[in-house]
């Protein structure tokens, strides 16, 4: 019997950012501000356009840069004046090489107005390494680490629009707090033993996180209502890159 893998459901994440909705747009938009708190990407850029209203073409890469990237080409178009009030983006990608876990994709991000913020969420999928091997890998350590990943982002989003908290010192703050709670199991190990420190750790691990510490699980990975899973008409008819 050959060997078969199911294949994962979309990602999602969805939070509120009590914010105005200008700022968050203009966050989330221009490229020199989304590289800066969206951990998936080191930097992205538009090509130029000479029409302002067709989809802008862009690239992307995640990695330093001086060494090995992964990189990618999208198009994305957005929606910004709509009947209800809400907003749409939409983007298409496609990796440059089969290294990338996240070969060829598509996403969308939806804003909708209302109290006590803008609820700011995205649906997206992606083609993955190919072959059965290459499914598992990715119902299992790629998407839930790439879910994880946009839902930490998101959350340091929130920090930046809300408190003003740039995303540099929302990350250097978080590698401070999780080097603080390894010291803390370092040290009762050290103290206890390892098994007496087993609670400790569990404790570490259940403490929430400081308010200016970005935090995944501040996010949620289920849509609040029906129509939060919709794909919007702009990603159905744009093109691929």
């Amino acid at each position: 019997m050959p060997f078969a893998v199911r294949r994962p459901k979309p990602l999602y994440v969805e939070t509120v950012i009590a914010a105005d909705q200008e700022l968050l747009w203009e966050l989330t938009q221009l490229p020199r501000h989304h590289q800066r708190w969206d951990a998936r990407f080191s930097r992205i850029s538009y090509l130029p356009s000479a029409d302002p209203a067709a989809p802008v073409r862009f690239h992307y890469s995640l990695g330093p840069r001086r060494g090995p990237r992964l990189t990618g080409v999208g198009t994305t178009t957005a929606e910004r004046h709509r009947p209800d009030g809400t907003r749409v983006s939409a983007l298409r990608f496609r990796a440059d090489g089969r290294l990338s876990p996240l070969g060829e994709g598509a996403g969308y991000w939806r804003y909708r107005p209302g109290p006590p913020g803008v609820g700011f969420s995205t649906g997206y999928d992606y083609r993955g390494w190919p072959g059965p091997l290459g499914t598992a890998a990715d119902r299992w350590f790629v998407r839930p680490a790439v879910g994880w990943l946009t839902a930490w982002s998101f959350d340091r989003l929130r920090l930046w629009a809300e408190l003003g908290i740039p995303p540099e010192r929302s990350r250097r703050q978080a590698v401070g707090e999780l080097a603080a709670r390894g010291a803390v199991v370092a040290l009762a190990a050290w103290a206890l033993g390892p098994l007496p420190a087993v609670p400790v750790l569990a404790a570490v691990l259940l403490l929430p996180p400081l308010p200016g510490t970005p935090a995944a699980r501040r996010c949620r990975r289920r849509p609040s209502d029906r129509t939060g899973t919709r794909v919007p008409a702009a990603l159905t008819t744009l093109e691929a890159p």
